[in-house]
């Protein structure tokens, strides 16, 4: 039997399944099981199998990453080639794309590379049409731009979403707050913080036999369902930010246009036209979460044309040296800060203070 039929053998018993408190532990089991089959699919076993496909992941160039995902013909290529001036081939068929064609954009001072990612059919995650190679792409992104159809947005967002849930992205969700530890002997040791709604002892621990995990420490901090616990033990899944882009709005109406607005993660645009471009791009900016150190050498004016671009959750004045040179941590003496993140201009700091946006610092060596 193959991997496909028993995750439709699976999908189909857990449909017909009704939910209530009885049979939350048969789900739970049910869904554990599912997890480990996707993850087969995704990582065949055996040998290192044959090439990659050509051109597919492309080499990681500037501080952040965005993946174009969407159906074909959805303007994914057209967006790309208004963004960064990039030729991706364009035409009325579906399929122009075949493989990844990167571009990239200087906004603000970073520089953001662009890939155009080809087009996902319904199945990818099961393998269908290089939607395996277009999602791990899709997976080393900083950010996902889901571009949709503004005449049929609804439908390709749920199948999309699906797929990628399904290949373990978890879009604009922050990883489930539960600890999980791994130990030698003494049984499951559950303890939950907070009443839970779904997860109780005995659901938890059929989870954890499904894999084979007979000793460890679970902490639920929060109200955590059987999916978050399935996120956490296999562990490989990645959290992106994710903004979703609805294309060809030059075909609908001012008051639709109105109603748009107001859905989360969602700008409307229209590629072709290049309309709300701006507004796009503010918008990558925020989720990308990116913070400007300019750089100021001794007895000049700070360089404000290049910036040195760090992701928001590290900052600190020994990321900055790293991101540099390895050597330059080594060397550190101190640092003179200016801006929002000190108290006085300029405040002598050590490695460990965390500077803000727009930020300038002068380095002083040993």
């Amino acid at each position: 039997m193959s991997i496909l039929a028993k995750i439709a053998e699976i999908e189909n018993e857990m449909a017909r399944t009704q939910r209530n408190k009885a049979t939350a532990h048969h789900l739970g089991l049910l869904k554990a099981r599912l997890a480990k089959l996707r993850r087969e699919l995704i990582t065949p076993k055996g040998g290192s199998g044959g090439g990659t496909g050509e051109g597919f992941d492309v080499a990681k160039t500037g501080d952040a990453r965005i993946g174009f995902v969407g159906f074909p013909s959805v303007g994914k290529s057209t967006l790309l080639s208004n963004l960064a001036g990039v030729y991706s081939e364009v035409a009325a068929y579906e399929f122009t794309t075949l493989t990844t064609v990167p571009g990239v954009i200087r906004y603000k001072g970073a520089k953001i590379q662009l890939l155009d990612l080809p087009g996902i059919i319904e199945g990818a995650k099961d393998g269908k049409g290089r939607g395996r190679q277009v999602i791990a792409v899709a997976r080393t992104c900083n950010l996902i731009l889901i571009v949709l159809d503004v005449l049929k947005p609804l439908l390709h967002k749920r199948l999309i979403e699906h797929e990628l849930e399904g290949f373990g992205i978890r879009l604009n969700k922050q990883p489930p707050n539960i600890g999980y530890k791994k130990k030698d002997k003494g049984g499951i040791n559950f303890t939950a913080t907070c009443a839970q709604t779904e997860l109780d002892a005995e659901t938890v621990k059929s989870i954890l036999s499904e894999y084979k995990i007979h000793n460890a420490d679970i902490t639920l901090r929060s109200d955590s369902t059987a999916d978050d616990l399935i996120d956490v033990v296999e562990g490989n899944r990645v959290y992106i930010p994710c903004i979703y882009v609805l294309n060809k709005i030059d075909q609908i109406s001012i008051e639709e246009l109105d109603v748009i607005y107001k859905v989360p993660h969602c700008v409307p645009i229209s590629a072709h036209h290049r309309w709300n471009f701006d507004d796009l791009l503010e918008k990558m900016w925020d989720y990308l979460g990116l913070v400007r150190i300019y750089t100021k050498p001794k007895g000049q004016l700070p360089d404000y044309t290049s910036p040195v671009v760090l992701p928001d959750n590290h900052t600190a004045v020994e990321d900055f040296c790293l991101k540099i040179h390895k050597n330059l941590i080594k060397e550190f003496k101190y640092a003179l800060v200016w801006g929002s993140s000190v108290k006085h201009n300029p405040q002598k700091v050590g490695k460990d203070h965390v500077m803000e946006d727009e930020d300038v610092i002068q380095l002083v060596k040993k």
